[in-house]
């Protein structure tokens, strides 16, 4: 019966049972046609797109930002040795070859004749260099440094600040030959080059800026298919074409206004006026709009959950924690709330994520977690004795349209399914990122996309040291695990590996509620073609679209 109300019932009914209880694969299943020219108020044809982000830009900075709305950014003004292609293969950029010794150790790169900063300035092979030390180095890396020194021979030692910079594996050759050598063969290494963190960086010019380095559009030095000419984090960015860039003749649309959207409805109200060119669906619009012609789906290796915080009481109580894990059916929230082409999520990495022997990790390993109520409150009564109190809990969401609706299903479900009362703490996406690195939350609403085409993407996330963001979570069995199968040439014995690293992360310690793998809806007008999005890394690559 549940399924079959309208969703907006079923939100009214469940904020009334509240009140009287006290953010990569994306494939598009359509594409817009019968397309018309988008005119100025002169008449004459615009090569300007108009689109939307729906939460506010945390941070520009390459080497701290780990978040895919500032990847989305940065992958349009900014370029690594490749780029992911419109079929999401790796393609030469400001490299032009790679010669791979046969031990597939060294990768030695060739970057092109007239790779350009926007200034004017050379791109060389000290840029690379110093861009991928200065993101492991332990006074100034971020997040990602993993993505670099887990590969780059010397690089984990550096990061761990037990080597200095000249014992890396990075060699400039000269300025436009860079040399390095991994720590072990990585049959994937030359597409990592296309993600966000291997991007290049000018020395002087991030010398220059110091602290200010990427807080505003004149404070970044681009080399991409675009330069921003107006960026503010809350409201959003403008792209224009760049006149430096190698590859301009291949770049279409001349300029591109990213604005910070929200509320779905009300990018729908600009859809529909003309002032947006693609606009992702709320649930409660996709009935209305799925006949269109400008209607389309995507699925993606993005995967939602609730990230319990297991340095926080009462989330560090084992029987609380499982209790939350089981108290809710994700499957109404895919079906009912959100409606939208997301499947729920009974596992931690994504349906069509590679496995081994033609078979996706998801359909090796199967369901890992499902709802259980009857269990989830015998867990709860057993966590409220040991703890020898009811305790209070509060849920951390960003303030965008899904998220909101996400907590306050959650906060049902609880509600209904365990007679519990938790509380809800909604904060713009970039506070809720902060609020989790700084330890400030019991269990939030988080999500993951991947970065490359393999479960490694997700599960060595949550390998020691512990981290805020990531739970608090250590397990040296874990460690083990995930870190043997890094170094594991046998696809089969790897891959056994990574299976039992989710098995007990999310059954024997519980630090992560699996939510949904997200879809989408959206509509695109029918003069919008080309439009790319990436299975992994920075999803957004406008290079390639045109507006006709």
């Amino acid at each position: 019966m549940r399924k079959k109300w309208p969703k907006m019932l079923y939100l009214l009914l469940l904020s009334l049972m509240v009140v009287l209880g006290g953010c990569n694969f994306k494939e598009s299943s359509t594409e817009s046609k019968n397309g018309k020219d988008v005119k100025s108020s002169n008449g004459k044809p615009e090569n300007v797109l108009n689109l939307s982000l729906d939460n506010d830009i945390p941070d520009l900075n390459q080497v701290k930002t780990t978040d895919a709305i500032s990847f989305s950014v940065l992958n349009n003004v900014m370029e690594g040795l490749y780029r992911l292609n419109k079929d999401n293969e790796p393609e030469p950029a400001m490299a032009k070859s790679v010669d791979v010794t046969d031990d597939g150790l060294t990768y030695t790169f060739h970057l092109r004749d007239n790779v350009k900063w926007s200034n004017g300035d050379r791109v060389t092979a000290n840029d690379f260099q110093y861009s991928w030390l200065r993101a492991m180095n332990p006074d100034t890396a971020g997040s990602y440094s993993f993505i670099l020194a887990d590969y780059i021979k010397g690089g984990a030692a550096f990061t761990a600040g037990e080597a200095k910079a000249d014992t890396v594996g990075i060699e400039v050759k000269d300025d436009q030959t860079l040399v390095v050598h991994l720590e072990k063969p990585t049959p994937f290494f030359v597409g990592l080059t296309a993600f966000v963190t291997y991007f290049p960086l000018n020395e002087k010019f991030v010398t220059e800026k110091g602290d200010q380095f990427a807080l505003k559009y004149d404070n970044i030095l681009y080399n991409g298919p675009y330069v921003l000419t107006d960026y503010d984090q809350a409201k959003g960015v403008v792209l224009e074409k760049n006149p430096e860039y190698w590859d301009k003749k291949n770049v279409a649309v001349e300029k591109i206004n990213l604005k910070v959207i929200k509320e779905q409805s009300t990018a729908l109200n600009l859809y529909e006026a003309g002032d947006l060119d693609r606009v992702v669906l709320s649930s409660a619009d996709v009935n209305s709009f799925k006949d269109s012609k400008e209607f389309g789906t995507e699925t993606e290796f993005t995967s939602y959950y609730i990230q319990f915080n297991l340095g926080k009481e009462p989330i560090s109580n084992p029987n609380i924690r499982k209790a939350l894990q089981l108290g809710y059916d994700p499957k109404v929230l895919t079906d009912v709330v959100l409606n939208n082409g997301s499947e729920p999520a009974y596992g931690l990495i994504a349906p069509k994520m590679a496995g081994v022997d033609g078979k996706t990790f998801r359909e090796i390993k199967g369901d890992v977690i499902k709802p259980d109520f009857k269990k989830a409150k015998e867990l709860w009564e057993q966590g409220v004795k040991e703890l020898g109190k009811t305790p209070e809990i509060t849920l951390l969401t960003a303030d965008d349209t899904i998220s909101k609706d996400t907590g306050t299903f959650i906060q049902s479900e609880y509600k209904k399914n365990l007679g519990i009362d938790i509380s809800l703490v909604t904060k713009p996406y970039s506070g809720r990122l902060q609020t989790m690195r700084d330890n400030d939350y019991q269990m939030a609403v988080s999500k993951w996309g991947a970065d490359y085409n393999d479960p490694m993407t997700y599960l060595d996330l949550w390998m020691s040291p512990s981290k805020p963001f990531r739970g608090s979570y250590a397990n040296a069995k874990y460690d083990e695990l995930v870190d043997s199968a890094k170094n594991e040439s046998d696809d089969k014995v790897r891959m056994n590996k990574l299976l039992e690293a989710e098995k007990i992360m999310l059954t024997d310690d519980s630090v992560l509620g699996p939510l949904y793998y997200q879809g989408s809806a959206f509509l695109q007008k029918p003069y919008v073609k080309g439009f790319v999005t990436h299975p992994y890394g920075a999803p957004l690559e406008l290079k390639y679209t045109k507006v006709k």
